[in-house]
């Protein structure tokens, strides 16, 4: 009998906005799994004690990058963690969407500006800026074109906290067509979904957004499907990957454009796609062993 631990957030007192978390509990125990709901950063936790830790909703580890890489790598040393610590740390620093252009991925044009350094904003075209270690559109805004005032005090505030900053242009295909997530599961096409635009023309950057607005399903297209493959086997260590999504838009071209990869601790919207429940549980007990 496998033992798992589905690795989550603490929410403070507050109901867990993770729905896929009691979905998925219910259904390892009933495939026979031991399984337990744990919070990564729960100090009695006795990781050694699990077949299989597997990453699914540590929706804080953002704002804790540092104290959550480390995590990983002393949860990696103890049991299986899924997805790797090296994962971890590779996909917690959005500057690997410089790496996946590098390799020949199509993807979002991106700037990058450490702490310390002026940052340039484009002047003809309606951009956003965000951090390069963030989720939930925390911290990101969506600008006019010549605005700078504000771009820039976002930027100084996301400086004085240790945020290196993104300076992407506004895509605005992501208003008609919105954004198409992927979902990859033990190497295959688990499903995939389509939803609204996150970023609203005005809404200041460390207000509270809606992640996923209008969310529905979707049927990729072969285009799609193509790119996000070679984003995936782009990655160093794809072959340690036991679950991914890959979020596209359409590029100024008319063709998909890789916008994040979410190979952390991507929402699984199980309750979207009950139909992909046996799938996964499949896929996480063969990892277990």
């Amino acid at each position: 009998m496998p033992r798992i631990a589905l690795v989550t957030y603490d929410p403070g007192g507050e109901v867990s906005k993770d729905e896929d978390l009691p979905v998925l509990a219910d259904a390892l125990h009933q495939a026979g799994a031991r399984t337990a709901v744990v919070f990564w950063d729960d100090p009695d936790v006795d990781w050694a004690a699990f077949d299989l830790a597997l990453i699914r909703s540590t929706w804080d580890y953002s704002w804790r990058a540092e104290e959550f890489t480390a995590w990983a790598e002393r949860c990696g040393k103890a049991t299986r963690l899924a997805n790797p610590a090296g994962v971890v740390r590779w996909n917690a620093d959005k500057r690997y969407l410089g790496q996946l252009a590098e390799a020949g991925v199509p993807t979002v044009p991106t700037r990058y500006f450490a702490p310390g350094d002026p940052v340039e904003l484009p002047a003809d075209r309606e951009f956003v800026v965000k951090p390069a270690s963030g989720a939930g559109a925390r911290y990101a805004a969506r600008h006019p074109a010549g605005e700078r005032d504000a771009a820039l005090r976002q930027a100084e505030r996301m400086h004085a906290e240790g945020f290196t900053v993104m300076v992407q242009p506004y895509l605005s295909s992501i208003d008609t067509h919105g954004e198409r997530a992927l979902q990859f599961f033990g190497g295959r096409l688990l499903h995939a979904s389509v939803k609204g635009a996150v970023l609203a023309p005005g809404t200041p950057y460390d207000a509270e957004k809606v992640a996923h607005p209008d969310l529905r399903r979707w049927e990729p297209a072969p285009a799609e499907l193509a790119v996000a493959e070679r984003a995936l086997a782009a990655v160093p260590v794809a072959a340690e990957l036991l679950y991914a999504r890959v979020d596209l838009v359409t590029g100024p071209d008319g063709e998909p454009c890789v916008m994040e990869l979410e190979l952390i601790e991507p929402n699984l919207f199980l309750d979207l796609h009950p139909d992909s429940v046996p799938r996964v549980v499949r896929a996480v007990l063969a990892a277990a062993g």
